[in-house]
């Protein structure tokens, strides 16, 4: 899940720019994403995810590491494009709810990367996924996501990238 979980926090921490709603609003006068949503995060963000896919490949064909997942560029594509999906998504939804930038919203925030990378795996190479997520990996998945959501997102709090620790 590499490839999926790095894509945020740098998203978080490259990004700025261009919001990818280009600071529109969606006819219920709420923004569409939001000034959180960039091209400059979407870009580095899923460019950091393949980086981290690339290695373990690389890592994986040079070390015989056969701990790691079989990866291939489609998958590490597609895990890295499905978590920025995937949170997007989340913040279309978000703001159809009102929710504002930064507010709290408990499980969507903490698996809406797991929901998009694992979305645009079973859409376009459902045999990587049924092939290296087994049930104990879902399971421990689950369990690892909120964990590391938590503590990336108070580092980038203490470090002055995230407005909010959550």
């Amino acid at each position: 899940m590499l490839p999926a979980y790095v894509p945020n926090p740098i998203a978080a921490l490259l990004g700025g720019g261009t919001p990818i709603d280009f600071g529109k609003n969606s006819p219920d006068r709420r923004r569409i994403l939001g000034d959180g949503k960039t091209y400059r995060g979407l870009f580095f963000g899923v460019l950091a995810g393949i980086s981290t896919g690339l290695v373990q490949i690389w890592l994986s064909g040079m070390y015989g590491l056969s701990s790691l997942p079989l990866h291939t560029y489609l998958s590490i594509t597609l895990l890295a494009s499905g978590a920025l999906v995937g949170d997007i998504c989340k913040s279309y939804i978000k703001r159809r709810l009102g929710k504002e930038r930064g507010e709290k919203w408990p499980i969507a925030d903490q698996y809406d990367l797991v929901a998009g990378a694992f979305v645009l795996m079973l859409l376009f190479d459902p045999a990587w996924i049924f092939t290296n997520i087994t049930i104990p990996i879902l399971i421990s998945i689950l369990i690892l996501t909120p964990i590391l959501h938590r503590a990336v997102n108070m580092f980038g709090y203490l470090i002055g990238v995230k407005e909010v620790p959550w």
